[in-house]
């Protein structure tokens, strides 16, 4: 049997249609992806995100060990504040993608679905005789991510309180009874976003009240599309332990201005000296059909580049992917075909996003 999300007899009740795309039970749409999508392109959707992980790292040299691990500038964040950041190895390849919140006491590591002890695994690897503690608090939490130009009155609605100003920036609020962490997003969905973190046990609580607020719930399959149009890259679909973080949208993952952090003269090097072989692009399609991941992008009769996310847009009406592909094969407008079990696909290099809001 697949594993469930906490929530899973609750979305069950919301009319969830529920698939295992990656061995999780998960609410694939609550019966219509496209008023889903919808929703969060011209209101508020809400996406029951407690698959993804947390990890909580205390003790007094907490802020030093990380701002020495990861790509963004820790040091500078005061309790209240946060960023995202990439956690690299000494060839700059990713190991991790995620976004730090920092409190009085400790930090938070908020990372994709699954990877919480992965991530406690490999900052253990380099924790030698600093006073800190790491710790895979996942099962503690659980989170919901708002999104849609109606997140900050729905926010407000929830806690009588407002959203923080800026990317990242989160505070404690209340929902009734409850105490609940609110941040503000950076865009995963190209909308306005609000994560909400609660105790797991008042979980069902938050996203009763949710709802009651008048939020949609949307589903995974709405949140691929709009995260894909979005242009933003999901780690183990998009990004692997084998991908440069040069390759990928960086803005927003690194500081050029702090010291140092593993991988950073890979990272420097490629701004200041030279380019790196590929990049991740979009690609617009002609026809209806929507390729499968790893599909070979090709041109001029050879392969330039593999498919590594697709989807049929519901802003754009027509299929659209996200690929690696080479360099000089990356600028948009660039024609190239996408080789899909045989079938040619013809395509167009696209610039990232696809939609804006």
């Amino acid at each position: 049997m697949a594993d469930r999300l906490p929530l899973h007899d609750l979305h069950v009740q919301a009319g969830a249609v529920i698939g295992a795309p990656c061995g999780v039970d998960l609410p694939v749409s609550y019966g219509d992806p496209a008023a889903e999508h919808r929703a969060v392109r011209t209101a508020v959707g809400v996406a029951d995100r407690s698959l993804d992980g947390v990890v909580e790292v205390t003790g007094k040299d907490r802020v030093a060990f990380l701002n020495g691990m990861l790509t963004n500038d820790v040091q500078r964040l005061q309790p209240g504040q946060g960023c995202a950041a990439a956690f690299l190895d000494a060839h700059g390849k990713v190991q991790m993608l995620l976004r730090v919140l920092v409190l009085a006491d400790r930090l938070l590591l908020v990372v994709p679905g699954g990877t919480g002890a992965r991530t406690q695994e490999a900052l253990e690897k380099y924790h030698f005789a600093e006073r800190l503690e790491i710790r895979d608090a996942s099962d503690e939490w659980a989170l919901f991510l708002l999104a849609g130009p109606e997140t900050p009155r729905a926010v407000e609605r929830l806690t009588g309180a407002p959203l923080p100003p800026a990317p990242w920036d989160h505070a404690e609020a209340e929902i009734g009874a409850l105490t609940v962490r609110v941040a503000r997003g950076r865009g995963e969905t190209g909308e306005t976003e609000a994560w909400l973190l609660a105790r797991r046990a008042d979980g069902p609580a938050v996203w009763a009240a949710i709802l009651a607020a008048g939020v949609r719930p949307i589903g995974l399959t709405a949140l691929d599309v709009l995260r894909v149009e979005a242009g933003t890259p999901w780690l183990g679909h998009d990004v692997d332990e084998k991908v440069l973080l040069p390759e990928i949208p960086f803005d927003g993952l690194v500081s050029h201005t702090k010291g140092c952090y593993i991988g950073q003269e890979l990272v420097v090097r490629v701004r200041d000296r030279g380019h790196v072989n590929r990049l991740l692009t979009g690609l617009t399609l002609e026809g209806d059909t929507v390729p499968r991941p790893e599909a070979a992008v090709r041109a001029e009769g050879r392969d330039v580049g593999r498919v590594t996310s697709a989807v049929r847009s519901l802003a754009l009406g027509r299929p659209i992917a996200l690929a690696l592909v080479r360099r000089e094969h990356a600028a948009p407008g660039s024609p190239v075909v996408v080789v899909d079990d045989g079938r040619e696909l013809p395509a167009r290099v696209t610039a990232l996003p696809f939609v804006r809001p």
